[in-house]
């Protein structure tokens, strides 16, 4: 980020998905360790929340890189700007992380998770005044915000005034999403320093079924599924930080491999990254496109949940998927169709309702 004068590590250490011990709490010797594993290979962004892991994320990061100088490392952490209803708030709120972080201030903060609405209900409150007291105060270093919403709201958002960055999720799979590609390039037309969380999609795309895998392996066999989706959010030349939550050594000992000499995709590399793409898309059980046309259904099936969960399973066979079937209502699962068809005189994509539900229902509860 030389344009705000930082010189950031590419890779960005993420604190939200640290693992628990035996007894249910948070593995903090873990924790430290991985810390201290990235901070020793030359990491020095490394992101939480006020509300990640309940309040122990900020606690584990500054316990764990109070024995470093301040100076070399960066801590990032977000305002969670849903709970605010006066500045008083956003104050308490601010107070508690620098105590929580044992800190005097914070590198770069963020007004969490914006969409339209948060945004503008905090602009009116006077919150980005408020930050940016903070920021003249030197409480606040760099001042940005994390998104989730359209392409439209992150326009209104990053033209509001002039931020020192900003965070989007963003990642081979989902380039059409929330902000989007043109969210990138705007960042890039700017002169925006850009974030990006979620590269690897959650971890589904750290593990992919190999056909998906093959057009990578035929460039490079030895390469994990993980640093390919590292490396095609890295290719863009306004993304400056990509976060990546490792909680166990393997995970970051094969993002440190890959950033360790990090190298943008080339047109081949490129090329195979969407043909994989375009191989987990064609994986989808059917073509459900979520338009909930069929909905209401008369016995109360939720059928685009249900599909949306089956294609999800389909294109990564990630059996993890079906936990998401198993938590759903029982009034809403395939069990309670009627079978009376009217959903199916509905879809406009001609889907064969009734029988997919009993698919469905057959391969997501047998995993």
């Amino acid at each position: 980020m030389t344009n705000i004068g930082e010189k950031t590590s590419l890779l960005g250490f993420g604190c939200m998905r640290f693992t628990s011990d035996a007894e249910g709490k948070i593995d903090r010797p873990k924790a430290y360790a991985l810390i201290d594993r990235a901070y020793h290979a030359g990491v020095n962004y490394f992101d939480t929340a006020y509300v990640y892991l309940g309040g122990e994320s900020e606690k584990i990061l500054g316990e764990a890189l109070s024995k470093y100088p301040r100076n070399s490392y960066r801590v990032a952490t977000k305002l969670p700007c849903w709970d605010l209803k006066t500045p008083e708030d956003a104050e308490r709120l601010f107070e508690e992380q620098l105590s929580r972080l044992g800190m005097d201030y914070v590198d770069f903060y963020l007004l969490h998770a914006m969409n339209r609405g948060i945004f503008d209900k905090i602009a009116g409150l006077g919150i980005i005044e408020l930050c940016e007291k903070w920021k003249a105060e030197g409480k606040i270093r760099h001042l940005g915000f994390s998104f989730h919403d359209s392409y439209d709201a992150f326009e209104h958002i990053i033209n509001y005034r002039k931020w020192d960055f900003c965070q989007i999720q963003y990642n081979y799979m989902d380039e059409n999403d929330q902000a989007s590609r043109r969210g990138v390039d705007l960042c890039q037309r700017l002169n925006i320093p850009l974030v990006v969380m979620e590269p690897i999609k959650g971890g589904t795309l750290a593990r992919l079924p190999d056909d998906a895998m093959a057009p990578l392996r035929e460039i490079d066999p030895e390469a994990s599924a993980s640093s390919w989706a590292l490396r095609w959010v890295g290719t863009h030349d306004a993304v400056k930080v990509i976060l990546s939550g490792m909680n166990e050594s393997l995970q970051l000992e094969d993002n440190l491999r890959t950033f360790e000499s990090f190298k943008p995709l080339n047109e081949a590399e490129l090329a195979a990254v969407a043909e994989t793409k375009r191989i987990i898309l064609s994986r989808v059980r059917n073509g459900c496109t979520g338009c909930r046309y069929c909905m209401p259904c008369p016995g109360g099936v939720d059928i685009p949940r249900i599909f949306s969960i089956w294609n999800h399973y389909a294109r990564y066979e990630n059996p993890g998927t079906a936990r998401d079937y198993r938590r759903m209502k029982p009034e809403t699962k395939a069990d309670v169709c009627l079978e009376c068809g009217a959903c199916e005189s509905k879809c406009p994509q001609g889907i064969h309702v009734i029988e997919d539900l009993k698919r469905a229902k057959k391969e997501l509860e047998s995993l």
